[in-house]
């Protein structure tokens, strides 16, 4: 019985791969669909979860969310959160493909002076030095594209 309620809530407070996976997935078309954009960022700001992986995608998703917004006000505000909770990511799990996935692609997109350029040489050898360590197929697909630019 124990047992039994210990798995339910672990499938609540844990990330699935499911979840994962259309979070990856998302990522992408969130630059082209604001509304998409902004349904994630609802989302997982709603997460009560602590899980690393939603605070990396939420700043990602809150970076990508400043080419949406028209006031260079909540431009600036919006990316500053964004690259604020991806960097608490990376804090956290300095190794993680994943994060310093989500970061190239803010950083190579971002306009230079907004001054979020620091790690692009950095995180593009890690993830070539790391990339067959990744078991996500989307989440493959989605750094070899970035890797190609």
């Amino acid at each position: 019985m124990k047992s039994a309620l210990l798995f339910v809530i672990l499938l609540f407070i844990s990330p699935d791969s499911t979840g994962l996976d259309e979070i990856r997935t998302n990522y992408n078309k969130a630059v082209s669909d604001k509304a998409l954009c902004e349904k994630m960022i609802t989302e997982l700001s709603k997460t009560q979860n602590e899980s690393t992986d939603y605070l990396a995608y939420l700043g990602g998703f809150q970076a990508i969310w400043a080419n949406h917004v028209f006031s260079p006000v909540s431009k600036l505000s919006t990316f500053n959160k964004g690259k604020k909770n991806i960097e608490r990511a990376i804090k956290k799990e300095p190794d993680n493909a994943e994060y310093r996935f989500i970061r190239l692609s803010i950083q190579k997109n971002v306009p230079s002076i907004l001054g979020y350029k620091s790690n692009i040489k950095e995180d593009t050898e890690f993830l070539k030095s790391n990339q067959n360590q990744i078991k996500s197929q989307i989440l493959q697909k989605n750094i070899e594209a970035l890797l190609k630019n």
